[in-house]
């Protein structure tokens, strides 16, 4: 074994740039290399942060039939030419050099709440794309900025004389098959997400190769799309709330269905897991128990109901805008820091008032969820059993106790008991 032992030597450990890093392990930054989709979230997600910062209403996207991708918003745009001190203008730079972001301080004017909070996304559609152009203007200026394979190429900068759109940015690139199964983008995805992120943001409109996408309503039109004919409420849980830089939208209702459902968003990006999912749910079922023992109708003798009894049917969607969020990985899904002091209080508060203002409402919902705990009990009861009786068994009966195939038949009654003797092979 030890002939066969390989040696590092001083030329074994290499240092990587972070173009090479990035277009070595792709999957790193933007997640599964299946699709090209999340170089299109990120430019979008740096467009749709404009908006929430008070800075234009538009976001128009179009993919061309040789999968050529552009991204153009009305927002503020870069400040054109501004050369820094390692003769990088903003602009290529905020482009080519990762972690290079004017969205880290939460006293800027993100407020420490955007989406595109790392200063990588953009690089990626450099990192990862054939060519990738840039052009972004203002104050009667503009830049472009073009890269091809993720290296800078050329600047051009000018007089910017289109009145009728003063400031804004243009983004486009191809993406490479060389980091993708597909370089095309997942166009179900990208047209879902836009559903969603104009819900989330009502007054902004997005069009996708000419296909706008709109909201005037916000959260419930999300809602509305989604629980159709299948909601058992007529008056939903609804809630606002501001303080300062922390703001929560949300809605609850509740289905004939026996799951639930809770899409939880925090600064327009959808979030798997975190502190926010959990704390909301233990907060509802907290309150809602509180409730039913004001109300007795949960007797003193009985246990409180749990978070799956409470949950099912409920269809929980809301949105969170927080400073200092961290995530587990560029593509934002987990969060692992939120601080929810400004939340939870407020929305203890509302969904108490909401409980007691509308107590038919809750009645069918504390129906639902005491149902839910029947059904929940009884098939506990159903696998101890199964459990306890197969334990007791041993041989031939405990084998057929475990097979889908043998159904053990009992009569009391002698006159109407057979016996089949079957002779097969196997």
């Amino acid at each position: 074994m030890a002939e066969n032992k390989k040696l590092y030597t001083e030329n074994s450990i290499e240092s990587l740039s972070p173009l090479e890093f990035t277009r070595l392990r792709p999957g790193v930054y933007v997640g599964s290399t299946e699709y090209s989709t999340q170089l299109l979230i990120e430019i979008i997600s740096n467009a749709v942060d404009e908006y929430k910062a008070g800075h234009g209403d538009r976001i128009t996207i179009n993919i061309t039939s040789d999968n050529t991708i552009s991204v153009a918003d009305n927002g503020q745009g870069f400040i054109p030419n501004i050369v820094r001190e390692d003769n990088k203008t903003v602009l290529e730079a905020a482009f080519s050099v990762l972690n290079t972001s004017g969205k880290y301080s939460e006293s800027g004017v993100y407020e420490g709440t955007a989406l595109g909070l790392n200063g990588i996304g953009s690089k990626l559609a450099t990192y990862l794309s054939h060519w990738l152009d840039v052009t972004s203007w203002r104050d009667g200026k503009y830049e472009t900025v073009s890269f091809q394979e993720g290296i800078f190429t050329h600047r051009d900068v000018g007089k910017w004389t289109n009145s009728s759109k003063p400031s804004g940015t243009l983004v486009t690139w191809k993406p490479s098959e060389e980091f993708f199964n597909n370089p095309e983008v997942d166009l179900t995805v990208i047209k879902e997400l836009l559903k969603v992120i104009v819900c989330l943001c009502p007054g902004l409109t997005i069009t996708l190769n000419k296909e706008e996408f709109y909201s005037k309503n916000g959260l419930s039109d999300l809602v509305d799309a989604n629980v159709k004919d299948s909601e058992i409420i007529k008056n939903r849980f609804s809630m606002n709330s501001t303080e300062e830089k922390y703001k929560l939208d949300l809605i609850m209702t509740y289905t004939d269905k026996y799951s639930s459902t809770i899409i939880p968003y925090v600064n327009t990006g959808l979030t798997e897991s975190g502190p926010h999912i959990t704390q909301f749910k233990t907060t509802i079922t907290k309150v809602f128990n509180k409730f039913l023992r004001d109300k007795k109708w949960l007797k003193e003798k009985d246990e409180n109901l749990s978070g799956e009894d409470i949950q099912e049917g409920m269809y929980l969607v809301f949105s969170i805008t927080a400073p200092g969020v961290s995530y587990d990985a560029q593509t934002k899904s987990r969060i692992v820091k939120l601080d929810m002091k400004p939340f939870n209080s407020v929305f203890a508060e509302s969904f108490e008032a909401w409980l007691n203002k509308n107590e038919k409402e809750v009645k069918l919902i504390a129906d639902k969820a005491l149902n839910a705990r029947k059904a929940r009990e009884a098939a506990k009861k159903a696998r101890e059993t199964v459990r306890e009786g197969g334990s007791k068994l041993k041989g031939l009966k405990a084998k057929m106790q475990l097979s889908n195939k043998f159904i053990d038949c009992v009569n009391k009654n002698p006159k109407d008991r057979n016996l089949l003797l079957v002779e097969g092979t196997k």
